[in-house]
């Protein structure tokens, strides 16, 4: 998992989501700095906010883990993704 870039994560994920029936849309806020990297939606009308980082090194930043608690309390599904097996988490949810 050394050097893999975040990006190579994302075109998994995207894909995979795909290969589902699903969208994995790119999310963009202006003026929301650390909002979510993608929006996931799957068949049967789940939808999940998804955080994507570097399998090392990839930190979350302050105003990330606001978002996240902020939507989770909530009550949205809400995913850091670092890696395949937690694209394996997410599908499977």
């Amino acid at each position: 998992m050394a050097g893999i870039k975040e990006n190579v994560i994302e075109r998994e994920l995207c894909d995979r989501v795909a290969a589902r029936g699903g969208l994995c849309l790119k999310v963009r806020t202006i003026g929301r700095r650390g909002f979510f990297d993608r929006l996931v939606v799957l068949p049967g009308g789940q939808i999940i906010f998804v955080e994507l980082k570097r399998p090392r090194g990839g930190r979350l930043a302050a105003h990330q883990i606001w978002y996240m608690k902020a939507f989770t309390k909530l009550g949205a599904a809400v995913a850091v993704v670092r890696s395949s097996k937690d694209i394996d988490l997410l599908l499977n949810y």
